[in-house]
């Protein structure tokens, strides 16, 4: 293996599919990520606090995981914005991670840990009721056809999400997507866990409070695609 490889991982993955390294990182995005990310990733091999605001540095009173947080725009945003929240965000894709370890690194922060391969270990690793949230914005699409069983929604996924959520406490995604907004509307309802907080049509036009964006969402606008943005409350 040479000094620019990613390691092989050692843990299997079960609902992530596609790439996982991108432009070959920089000495100095690599020496950051070397020696900050091992500080704030979960150790998984350990079992999980049954207080899991005991994972943080700094005192927090309620913990949200984001799945898949690209270039990390919205969970930087909102671990700003909620000091006394903690944040678990999870990014297998080793530049977007490496991104966000180097924003860290200038501007801490002490309510995020993060994880770097699939969200289902997380998932899996979590208590029962253990979650104020959990936010899935962007997701891959897997357009084709054949591909949709590869959507990070799922019936078994929504299942590890009804386990972890607390009663009361939101699953929010959003997607330019149709097909796939229109998928998870459909897994949701089928699900029976999950109810639609939507009244009306601007519910789901209209972005999220203090929504900072993303650069996906960005290239959706350029490309004339608009977002959707749904709320889903856990019965």
């Amino acid at each position: 293996m040479t000094d620019t490889e990613e390691p092989r991982r050692e843990r299997s993955t079960e609902a992530f599919f596609g790439r996982r390294n991108g432009k070959t990182l920089r000495p100095l995005q690599r020496s950051i990520r070397d020696e900050l990310l091992p500080l704030l990733k979960l150790d998984l091999s350990e079992p999980a606090p049954s207080d899991l605001r005991s994972l943080f540095t700094a005192e927090v009173d309620k913990v949200r995981l984001e799945i898949g947080f690209g270039g990390g725009e919205h969970l930087l945003h909102e671990a700003a914005r909620f000091p006394k929240s903690g944040f678990i965000g999870v990014e297998p894709f080793v530049n977007s991670m490496a991104k966000l370890v180097v924003d860290l690194h200038e501007n801490p922060l002490q309510n995020i840990r993060l994880y770097d391969d699939d969200a289902t270990q997380v998932l899996d690793w979590l208590p029962d009721a253990s979650l104020d949230g959990i936010d899935l914005f962007y997701p891959d699409p897997w357009p084709k056809k054949k591909h949709w069983k590869r959507r990070f929604v799922s019936q078994k996924n929504l299942d590890r999400f009804a386990r972890v959520l607390k009663p009361g406490s939101p699953f929010r995604f959003a997607s330019d997507i149709d097909t796939y907004v229109n998928w998870t509307l459909q897994h949701c309802r089928a699900h029976g866990a999950f109810a639609w907080q939507a009244e009306t049509s601007a519910d789901w036009h209209t972005p999220y409070e203090a929504w900072p964006g993303t650069r996906y969402e960005q290239k959706a606008h350029r490309e004339g695609r608009v977002g959707a943005y749904l709320t889903f409350s856990r019965c």
